[in-house]
């Protein structure tokens, strides 16, 4: 098992709230995480998994009755999204009974859908998000960076022996989702669309998001791509980045950025099948752009919020890292090796005033460029955000 940085989060949020949610794509590594730390626990848990028709079968025909029984363990119940209807039990339950730790809940669903989807468990539960394995993780277990952008973090993909078997492993993933997970998400549609969707979403990786191009190539009507979007972001695949523009009076750009969150994802609706193939496509600078921004944003604390910058004449910042309403970082992405900045970067941070300056290239050195711009590594600038008290 790959050590997991949110283990001790997770761990500080067991010991107070009766209800913890663990949230993340499929296949993450949630259940393996949770039967990790669920070992340590003084009280004894029982497990759950709600796609089993058994399991599933014993909860919902009297959900307050079968789960009474086990009020003195803690209750691991898996893909809770399946059975929103119990969200209500589980609150009156733990208002009869309240102790740390009594419900673990697995989702591969938001929080916001979770929450927009059933009653409320306000002030009983705390969520947890489980990104793929991220990049500190994976130098921690002397695995290459390289193969960690190419085959992303999820641990079957990235342990996987080769990359026929990595091919595998997302042609299934991806298929699960298509032809499941997302229809139980509201997204129900023939999977030759979804799948077509998918694959047309590498095409704008890194680009502005134009609803109307996507919905006349896809001859859909503009709201059902929005809401379409709107369910993978709910589902972890993609990632929307919205631009900065308050208190900011100049004309800018409004539209969201367009993300996969895992570039092993990405790089198989690509098409690329191997680490070589992927530094001569064309998509090459928007993958690692895109890796880059995943590496940072999926570690961020809960007040620290991820944009971009643009304006229409051109001053533009790959990301910026706000708390509040003041920008504290700005940090440009960089393919190459070489650092030189453009009049847009330079004229963007004298827009913004961020006092954190970044360039990210691959080999990074972490070294001043100008006095107030540092060239770091992917593992070099989380190290910097670590200072900053900006992420977990």
């Amino acid at each position: 098992m790959i050590a997991r940085t949110q283990e001790a989060y997770i761990s500080t949020l067991l010991s107070y709230f009766p209800a913890v949610g663990i949230v993340g794509p499929r296949q993450v590594g949630k259940t393996t995480l949770v039967k990790h730390l669920v070992e340590s626990f003084p009280k004894p848990s029982i497990y759950f998994d709600l796609e089993s028709p058994n399991s599933f079968r014993q909860i919902s025909t009297d959900p307050e009755w079968f789960l009474s029984q086990y009020q003195n363990q803690t209750i691991i119940i898996d893909e809770v999204q399946m059975l929103l209807p119990l969200f209500p039990v589980l609150r009156s339950l733990i208002d009869r009974h309240r102790v740390a730790a009594r419900f673990i809940l697995l989702g591969s669903a938001s929080p916001d859908f979770l929450a927009q989807s059933s009653e409320t468990l306000a002030g009983r539960i705390a969520y947890a998000e489980l990104s793929p394995i991220h990049a500190q993780e994976v130098n921690s277990s002397h695995i290459d960076l390289k193969k960690h952008w190419f085959r992303g973090g999820y641990p079957d993909a990235l342990l996987s022996p080769n990359d026929m078997i990595w091919q595998i492993w997302q042609q299934n993933f991806i298929k699960t989702y298509v032809e499941r997970d997302l229809e139980r998400l509201g997204m129900s549609s023939n999977p030759i669309v979804l799948f077509t969707l998918l694959k047309m979403l590498t095409s704008i990786q890194g680009s502005l998001l134009n609803y109307a191009n996507l919905a006349n190539s896809m001859q859909l009507d503009q709201r059902t791509i929005a809401r379409y979007l709107n369910i993978l972001e709910q589902a972890f695949i993609v990632r929307r980045l919205q631009p900065w523009f308050v208190n900011i009076s100049k004309r800018l750009v409004k539209s969201p950025k367009f993300y996969f969150r895992d570039s092993g994802n990405f790089h198989f609706l690509a098409d690329i099948s191997d680490f070589q193939s992927l530094t001569h496509h064309l998509s090459v600078g928007n993958s690692w752009e895109g890796y880059v921004i995943e590496q940072i944003c999926c570690r961020l604390n809960a007040s620290v919020k991820p944009y971009f910058y643009r304006t229409v004449s051109g001053a533009e910042i790959d990301l910026v890292l706000v708390k509040g309403i003041e920008p504290l970082v700005s940090i440009e992405i960089k393919l190459s090796t070489a650092t030189a900045l453009t009049r847009g970067s330079t004229e963007a941070v004298n827009d913004l005033k961020t006092k954190h300056n970044f360039i990210i290239t691959t080999e990074g050195g972490n070294y001043l460029y100008r006095p107030e711009w540092r060239v770091c590594s992917v593992l070099e600038i989380i190290e910097h955000l670590t200072t900053l008290n900006l992420i977990t």
